[in-house]
């Protein structure tokens, strides 16, 4: 489906103006960052309408509009229904609601829509042939095929209404009239990108014809040579003309234009397989299975490419996992006893005698799906995804039925998605360029975002221009007693300036002699405490901070600045001792173990002095989360969004341990709403896990 981008802002009434900000400029803003595509700085502004002028419909429009763009359909879909519920005579809001329905998988839905819409508009051309395509996705072939006609009747020049109704009749047996509407729409345009892609499919699915079908795909990659799809499929009609080298080539491309997506990765590495190549397959399904979980016909290639390597006991542990998912797969246990052949395990028999007779039975899969590759979406506007039964999404087990995913398949497959990216740069983490754009196509790692610490440097953006306000902080910048200004953030910069690291070189002398001449203070340790820790000085910022807190027993900031110290100094504690030996893993655990419970500790105290401070809850929550406790850390990041309701860090991190719990539905919620408050990477999850 094509995106909705293009609908017609102008089109919209004006609402009236007055409210405690200027809510006209404040949309006025919003559409230009809307119109040149920074949909995430657009629902900034959007946020703000909605704050001052909840009852109108517009700024939910137009904040929907922007999270389709950003493919947060659901996210899309719930500022629609607002949007209606406010103005239910604005047809443009349940176009949009439509579109987002098809892209969740209920076409149904979309209909319903569809022909409100049409109510007002009975002969608009995208609304018919919108109406048409989510007919033919419930199987109303009939329906899709009378509207596609009255479509072209009222807009004989319109090329699209011809792809489409080819691609009813392509999916009905009819690749004559599917040719005849493909022709006439090169004939009107020659440019239609579909068109090729519909004829080079009959080329090779009616005549076999390879070559014709290249020359189309040449021709779709021609226009849009960008989209990774394309050669995907390109590839596959290359190793069919035994252009084993082209057919490389063209998928060595398409992951590098989609390195999230795995069809490309999946197919090279049958293709490598073919030419045996088993070092480069072996890597290709690796990284399969990082981004796709643990997809069976990865596991089920991979364990042929392990006993190729001679690396019988990865062979096993994959074949196993093939058994386990498809125990009446004949080609499982015939796998399995060729590996224990090799591996000179005399009871391969039994495996081997156990496939013959599945052989003879009907089985769940057939091997050959194992072995094939998989065609890419071969449409330049992507398509919905399918999905016959209409569940209300009232709650997790219909909203995975929709899914097609177990509980413990979304949780598996949100695990492996996590060891994909690497840890961006700070440039990549902080550049305004990276909050514009189509931002969910980026490959974001998949982490959860850090706590939050007193600091003296921050790096702002667009979307986070202040440091975050923390009372604690505040008090003690209004004292005056610090040397440095205090600020919050959980992005703190790397210090490079040398003039900057200086000063705290000085700063620290300073304190040293003042401690050796005045009555200590506490603010005179902490301050000198958060010199220590902008120098990454961990252990002399826990001993300052502990001599604060000794000093001054409720200092709540030094407790929840020592944690964070004890935490750091643990993740950056060397591997070996000065000697260079290596410390012992056991020694390594417990000195963690004791460290992490020092910290949550210090963390539960500042709860304790402060309980309305959303942040420390927020950080507990990342410990909790950190250490595998998801239960927890969900109780803890819905106390800290209690206390602070946008508080979209928490709303992502909360998301995350849904997700790690399998729990698809309000992790996409609360993804959604944390994408809506401006963290970022929310869209790069939220793609990669409805993918």
């Amino acid at each position: 489906m094509k995106r909705l981008f293009t609908i017609i802002i102008s089109g919209l009434t004006l609402f009236a103006a007055s409210a405690q900000i200027n809510t006209d400029q404040v949309m006025r803003s919003g559409r230009s960052a809307l119109y040149f595509e920074d949909y995430v700085l657009s629902i900034q502004y959007f946020n703000q309408a909605i704050a001052a002028k909840p009852y109108l419909a517009q700024p939910f429009f137009y904040r929907a509009l922007a999270k389709l763009n950003l493919d947060d359909f659901n996210g899309a879909r719930a500022d629609a229904d607002e949007a209606i519920k406010r103005n239910p005579f604005m047809t443009d809001a349940y176009e949009l609601r439509a579109v987002a329905y098809q892209n969740l998988g209920f076409p149904q839905r979309a209909l319903s829509d569809y022909e409100k819409v049409l109510e007002t508009l009975p002969n608009n051309r995208g609304i018919l042939f919108k109406k048409a395509m989510a007919q033919q996705e419930v199987k109303d072939y009939s329906g899709s095929k009378a509207t596609f006609d009255k479509l072209l009747k009222l807009h004989s020049r319109f090329d699209n209404g011809y792809i489409g109704r080819a691609r009813l009749r392509m999916e009905t047996g009819d690749t004559v009239g599917a040719l005849e509407d493909v022709n006439k729409a090169l004939a009107i345009n020659k440019n239609a990108v579909n068109a090729y892609l519909i004829r080079a499919d009959v080329a090779i699915n009616r005549d076999g014809d390879f070559k014709s079908a290249l020359a189309d795909m040449d021709e779709a990659i021609k226009l849009q040579p960008r989209y990774e799809g394309f050669f995907i499929n390109r590839a596959f009609i290359r190793r069919n003309l035994d252009d084993y080298y082209g057919a490389l080539s063209d998928y060595d491309y398409a992951t590098q234009l989609a390195p999230g997506d795995y069809v490309g990765f999946y197919n090279r590495a049958l293709l490598y397989m073919e030419v045996r190549d088993f070092d480069r397959a072996l890597s290709d399904l690796n990284q399969v299975i990082a981004l796709k979980g643990p997809d069976v016909r990865a596991v089920y290639n991979r364990a042929l490419v392990r006993k190729e390597k001679r690396d019988f006991k990865g062979a096993m542990e994959d074949v196993n996992t093939v058994i386990s998912r498809y125990p009446t797969l004949a080609a499982g246990y015939f796998l399995r006893s060729q590996v224990k052949h090799d591996m000179g395990d005399m009871s391969y028999k039994a495996d081997y005698d156990k496939s013959i007779a599945m052989a003879k039975t009907t089985v769940q899969k057939t091997p050959d799906e194992f072995e094939q590759p998989i065609a890419a979406d071969n449409t330049a506007d992507g398509g919905a995804q399918k999905d016959e039964s209409q569940p209300s999404g009232d709650n997790d087990e219909e909203w995975l039925l929709a899914k097609g995913e177990s509980q413990e398949a979304v949780a598996s497959r949100f695990s492996a998605l996590i060891t994909v990216s690497s840890t961006p740069t700070l440039e990549q983490e902080f550049n305004n360029k990276q909050i514009r754009g189509r931002v969910q196509d980026r490959l974001a790692p998949a982490d959860i975002e850090p706590m939050f610490a007193a600091t003296y440097y921050t790096s702002p953006t667009e979307l986070r221009p202040n440091s975050e306000y923390l009372r604690e902080a505040d008090d003690i910048n209004r004292s005056r007693l610090l040397r440095f200004v205090l600020q919050v953030t959980n992005h703190e910069p790397p210090l490079t300036d040398n003039e900057q690291i200086k000063k705290h070189f000085e700063s620290i002398e300073y304190y040293n002699s003042y401690l050796a001449t005045h009555t200590p203070r506490a603010i005179d340790y902490f301050a000198r405490g958060m010199d220590f820790m902008t120098l990454r000085n961990y252990p002399g910022a826990i001993a300052d901070f502990t001599k604060a807190i000794e000093t001054t027993p409720d200092f709540t900031l030094a407790y929840l600045m020592r944690a964070i110290a004890k935490l750091r100094g643990l993740a950056s504690a060397p591997a070996a001792d000065d000697a260079g030996t290596p410390r012992p893993a056991m020694d390594a655990a417990a000195e963690e173990s004791i460290v992490k419970k020092s910290a949550l500790a210090d963390i539960d105290k500042t709860i304790e002095l402060s309980p309305d401070m959303a942040i420390a809850h927020y950080n507990k929550g990342v410990l909790l989360l950190e250490n595998g406790d998801y239960t927890s850390a969900l109780n803890a990041f819905s106390k800290a969004i209690e206390l602070r309701p946008e508080f979209g860090e928490a709303y992502y991190n909360r998301g995350f341990a849904f997700f790690r719990l399998g729990n698809a539905r309000n992790g996409s919620a609360d993804l959604s709403h944390a994408g809506e408050l401006g963290v970022v990477p929310s869209y790069s999850l939220l793609k990669r896990m409805n993918r």
